[in-house]
C-alpha cells in the first residue's frame, strides 16, 4: 500500500524555517514520494515552491535560502484523489484575502462530489479534493469571514479524513477531523521556560529531527493555530461519537517504527504483533525473516517468543520505489526482484518463517516466495502481522477495490496455494488490538468492513481515486 500523506507547519521567529520543514519533510519521505512542497510568509507575501519528486529532489540549498521568513508548511504526498501530476502538488494557494493562504493535506474526503455540486463546482475540474477545500475556503474569505471561521463553516460539511495545515498572515492553523483519523501532533522549539518556535507535523520523528520537543497529539476535531507569540487551540469541530479512529496500518506499516502514536511507540507494538503471532500456533522451522522494513519487528517478536532463531534472508534496495504503484501485475513482479534481493547462503536449505505487515493483491508475497525458493529455500512458511485485508479503504490509504483484494475473494488454504507457500496465518484482529494496546481507538475498516464514517455512494475502478 501507498502511505498516506506527510504535512508539517512550524513558526520560529528568527530561524530559517525553510531548513527546518526540510528536515522534518525528510523524516516524513516515507509517507509520500510523489511531489514535496513548501510555502513561506514574508513582507505580506506567500511564497510556494513545490513539484514532483522526492523532497532532496525539489529542494535545493539556493532554493532554501529563497524561501524566507519565519512560518512555513511543508507537504509530502501521494494521490488518493485527484492527479499525480506536479498540478496536484502541495500546498495549494489561494490569493483570498490579504495576502491569500495555503493550505496542505493528509487524508482523503469522501464526499467531494457532493460538496463541489453545492457551489455549483464540477469536481472533475479540481485538481485534487485538497484543491476543492481550498477553493471553498477561498469563496468564503471573498465575502468577508476570516479563515478561522471559513474553516469552522467549510470543514463542518467535509466528510473523510484530513489532517491540515494551513498557512496565512502571520499565523499556521493545524486542523484534525473528528475521527482523527491521521495522525498529527504538536512540539516546541526551545524550552518550556524560553520557547524558541511551535511546530506541527504528522508524525514525532519530524519533530526530533529539527531538535524540537514532542508536546502532545492534536484532538479529533481540534485547531492549534500557532504565531509570534504562542499557541492557541479550540475545538472547531465536534468529536465523533465514540473513541478516536486512527488509522490502524499506522501503527502496522506507515508510521516510522521511532514515532509515537496515541502514547506508544510504533517498533514496540509491530514486536509485540509478532510475539502475539507466533503465540497462535507452531511451525518447525530453522530461521526467522522478516520482509523489509515494516515486517521486521514483527519477525524479531516471533523470534523471540517461538524461540526460533531471527535472521536476515532479504537485502532491500533503497532506492526502489513502492511496487503497488506498478501499472500490472507483470511489471509489478519485476519490481520486486528490483526491490528485494535473498541472501543465499543465510536461506538455502533452511526452514522459513517469513513475517510481513500485510497482503493486498499477493503479487508481491508471491514473487518473494518465488525468489526464496529458487535461493534454495527448504520451506517457506509466511505470517502476516495484519488480518486479512478485505475491504476498500476510503480514507487516505490507496487500495484496490474488492475484486482486486486477494483475501476479499479466497480463504486461507487458497491464498496460501495462490502465494505458492508451504503455510500461510494471520495475526487475529483481537491479537492486533491487542498489540497496539488500543481497544475500539482505531480503524480497522480495511479488515472488517465497517466503516466509521460515511464512504462514497459509487466507487470507481480503484479504492479512493475516483
Amino acid at each position: 500500500m501507498k502511505e498516506a500523506c506527510g504535512v508539517v507547519g512550524i513558526v520560529a521567529p528568527g530561524r530559517s524555517v525553510a531548513h527546518l520543514c526540510y528536515d522534518a519533510l525528510y523524516a516524513l519521505q516515507h509517507r509520500g514520494q510523489e511531489s514535496a512542497g513548501m510555502a513561506t510568509f514574508q513582507n505580506e507575501q506567500i511564497t510556494v515552491v513545490k513539484d514532483n519528486g522526492l523532497v532532496s529532489h525539489v529542494f535545493a540549498e539556493t532554493t532554501l535560502r529563497a524561501l524566507a521568513g519565519s512560518l512555513v508548511i511543508g507537504h509530502t504526498r501521494y494521490s488518493t484523489s485527484g492527479s499525480a501530476n506536479w498540478t496536484a502538488a502541495q500546498p495549494v494557494f489561494r490569493s483570498a484575502g490579504a495576502s491569500g493562504f495555503a493550505l496542505a493535506h493528509n487524508g482523503n474526503l469522501t464526499n467531494t462530489t457532493q460538496l463541489a455540486e453545492g457551489v455549483g463546482i464540477e469536481y472533475t475540474t479540481m485538481l485534487s479534493d485538497s484543491d476543492l477545500v481550498a477553493e471553498l475556503l477561498a469563496r468564503e474569505v471573498n465575502v468577508g469571514a476570516t479563515l478561522d471561521d471559513a474553516l469552522g463553516v467549510v470543514l463542518a460539511k467535509v466528510e473523510g479524513a484530513f489532517s491540515m495545515v494551513i498557512l496565512e498572515a502571520n499565523r499556521v492553523h493545524a486542523v484534525r477531523d473528528p475521527y482523527g483519523f491521521r495522525p498529527l501532533c504538536l512540539g516546541r522549539l526551545g524550552t518550556a521556560d524560553a520557547p524558541e518556535g511551535w511546530m506541527v507535523a504528522s508524525e514525532s520523528p519530524a519533530l526530533d529531527v529539527v531538535g524540537a520537543t514532542f508536546v502532545r497529539e492534536i484532538s479529533p476535531g481540534e485547531m492549534v493555530t500557532i504565531t509570534k507569540d504562542g499557541v492557541t487551540s479550540r475545538q472547531l469541530l465536534e468529536p465523533a461519537v465514540g473513541k478516536q479512529k486512527l488509522c490502524i496500518f499506522e501503527f502496522v506499516y506507515f508510521a516510522r517504527p521511532d514515532a509515537y502514536l496515541m502514547g506508544h511507540q510504533v517498533h514496540t507494538t509491530r514486536r509485540r504483533m509478532g510475539e502475539l503471532l507466533a503465540s497462535q500456533s507452531t511451525v518447525a522451522a530453522d530461521l526467522v525473516m522478516g520482509v523489509p522494513d515494516s515486517g521486521i519487528p514483527a519477525a524479531e517478536g516471533y523470534a523471540k517468543a517461538s524461540g526460533i532463531p531471527f535472521g536476515y534472508g532479504l537485502v532491500k534496495n533503497r532506492y526502489i520505489g513502492r511496487t503497488f504503484i506498478a501499472p500490472d501485475q507483470g511489471t509489478r513482479a519485476a519490481s520486486v526482484r528490483r526491490k528485494f534481493n535473498p541472501l543465499r547462503e543465510n536461506i538455502e536449505g533452511q526452514r522459513l518463517v517469513v513475517v510481513d505487515d500485510s497482503i493486498v493483491r499477493g503479487t508481491t508475497t508471491k514473487a518473494l516466495v518465488t525468489m526464496l525458493r529458487d535461493a534454495g529455500a527448504k520451506e517457506v512458511h509466511f505470517r502476516i502481522s495484519s488480518p486479512p485485508f478485505i475491504s476498500p479503504c476510503y480514507y487516505g490509504i490507496d487500495t484496490p477495490n474488492r475484486d482486486e483484494l486477494l483475501a476479499a475473494n479466497n480463504s486461507i488454504e487458497e491464498m496460501n496455494a495462490f502465494i505458492g507457500s508451504d503455510s500461510l496465518e494471520y495475526i487475529t484482529l483481537a491479537n492486533l488490538r491487542s498489540a497496539i494496546q488500543l481497544d475500539g481507538e482505531c480503524c480497522d475498516a480495511c479488515l472488517t468492513g465497517s466503516y466509521p464514517a460515511p464512504i462514497p455512494v459509487t466507487i470507481g475502478a480503484v479504492g479512493s481515486r475516483w
